[in-house]
């Protein structure tokens, strides 16, 4: 992979819209927008997955990217924490749960399988040196 021009061709960054895509797609068909508190931290946590890799891309080096990418990898974790509440709640079906569930779980694998590569590539056009 050479070098990137902009994060939105960024697979990681296309799945994480599809997130939000799908978690709006869940306000308007659950009874998730029943509950602001659980509604407003699932957004923030679908839209930081997105976000922290866009920020991430537009800051120096593949270092920071790399930090960026380890925040955005951990609002996938807490979306999934949070469909699990939902779910327990009653907010969402079952499918609905599955589907959000597996979703974040993929892009967690994806974003950290992308931090593996990022380590030793050039595609920021600064290596990630790690200190002996």
């Amino acid at each position: 992979m050479g070098k990137i021009e902009k994060f939105e061709d960024l697979e990681v960054w296309q799945r994480g819209r599809l997130i939000c895509q799908y978690v709006e797609e869940l306000f308007q068909k659950s009874n998730l927008s029943k509950n602001h508190s659980l509604k407003d931290q699932i957004e923030r946590s679908s839209g930081s997955i997105m976000d922290n890799i866009a920020e991430g891309f537009d800051r120096d080096g593949n270092r920071e990217f790399h930090n960026f990418l380890s925040y955005a990898k951990g609002s996938a974790g807490e979306l999934k924490s949070q469909t699990y509440r939902a779910f327990d709640k009653k907010l969402i079906t079952k499918e609905q749960f599955e589907k959000l569930s597996e979703m974040c779980e993929i892009e967690k694998n994806k974003i950290g399988a992308f931090m593996y590569y990022l380590r030793n590539s050039d595609i920021k056009g600064q290596k990630f040196n790690r200190k002996p």
